[in-house]
């Protein structure tokens, strides 16, 4: 089993984050701008609909795991996995199904946390662009909000409404998370089972701020309407170590 020293602590693998409170909101956004955004990593960004991509953010409270407790936001995009074809273009939920079927991932382009120990492990062990912000989360009201602020900028003020139910307990989902660090691009085996799980289409509202991740959403077009928006109340997740792909 491999293991990883962490500020003295080992961290086996793979990680367990046995309880967190997630939210996420979902946005159609211009395919040229988000390959614009990630080319660095040189994954591309996939077209769930001609000439859009799939950027989606989210917020959690990591209340029980191996890497402590901690709030978290993120920005990551669809992406096509190495090598593969483009989906056929056949309508969203088609292109969907058909990425997922050649095994799509999600890119991590910003992941700022906002406790140390879960910032070193996050970019040594995974390459994630993980770094220090300040991460205030409102969870226990009926919308969920979420206000990110960068070196004393906001970058944004996210409000989430929950929808409806989604039937079934348990829902259980593997996609892998892909990640770029100092050149090198890394694939990251991520499997999530998740309770408590509401949706609905659009039920966002984003206030953008004058930080230079903010400058990059609104180039995505943001604000706008999102085009689906989910909350979780009780998400356990698995991840394993990571690999070039």
């Amino acid at each position: 089993m491999a293991r990883h020293l962490i500020q003295g602590r080992e961290i086996a693998m793979p990680v367990r984050i046995r309880d967190a409170a997630v939210c996420s909101a979902s946005y159609l956004v211009r395919a040229d701008a988000a390959r614009a955004v990630i080319a660095y990593s040189r994954l591309d960004a996939a077209e769930v609909l001609p000439g859009k991509a799939l950027c989606t953010l989210v917020f959690a409270d990591y209340t029980d795991g191996d890497l402590g407790s901690y709030h978290e936001f993120g920005v990551a995009f669809l992406i096509r996995p190495p090598g593969a074809d483009p989906a056929p273009r056949r309508g969203l939920r088609a292109s969907l199904w058909e990425l997922h079927r050649l095994g799509a991932g999600a890119f991590i382009h910003w992941l700022p946390v906002d406790q140390g120990f879960t910032l070193e492990a996050g970019r040594t062990i995974w390459g994630l662009p993980k770094e220090l912000a300040d991460i205030d989360l409102r969870l226990s009201s009926p919308y969920k909000r979420c206000i990110v602020r960068k070196d004393g900028r906001l970058v944004l003020d996210l409000l989430i409404k929950p929808g409806t139910p989604v039937p079934g307990n348990g829902m259980a989902s593997v996609l892998d998370a892909y990640s770029h660090q100092d050149g090198v691009t890394r694939r990251i085996p991520w499997s999530i089972s998740s309770r408590g799980v509401r949706m609905r289409p659009g039920g966002a509202l984003i206030r953008l701020g004058n930080h230079s991740v903010a400058k990059e959403l609104s180039e995505l077009g943001l604000p706008k309407r999102a085009l689906m928006t989910s909350t979780v109340s009780h998400l356990s997740m698995t991840l394993g170590e990571a690999k070039e792909p």
